[in-house]
């Protein structure tokens, strides 16, 4: 009897932290000096975490809110994008050109768990 009760904890054990890592959000904490843009927002200087919502599901929907507060800043379709080769595997971000005064926008995110990024559609 208690070989078989180790045995059951043990697979409830496992199955428990195979399908917490299945739905772990995939997300960085990125923080900016300035101010930045995304599709219909301005992110103002501050620290904000950049997650996919449902990366088990869909890969495609990223969220970014705020550290500080928590507010959620944007949630909206994002497409993938292949991280360019030549691209240092720490940089997590590129950037577009803004006009002058313009908050800078974020082209793409490329979170730190795995190769392809998310681009933002303007």
């Amino acid at each position: 009897m208690f070989k078989r009760n180790v045995l059951l904890v043990t697979l409830v054990a496992v199955l428990a932290a195979a399908s917490t890592s299945a739905f772990t959000p995939s997300y960085n904490t990125l923080t900016f000096g300035k101010a930045v843009a995304l599709p219909g927002v301005t992110l103002p200087a501050g620290s904000y975490r950049f997650e996919i919502v449902n990366p088990a599901m869909n890969r495609d929907i990223v969220r970014v809110s705020s550290m500080r507060t928590g507010q959620v800043y944007f949630t909206r379709h994002t497409l993938r994008v292949e991280r360019p080769h030549n691209m240092p595997r720490n940089q997590v971000v590129t950037f577009g050109e803004a006009a002058a005064g313009q908050p800078t926008p974020i082209r793409t995110w490329f979170p730190l768990d795995g190769g392809d990024g998310r681009g933002f559609v303007y």
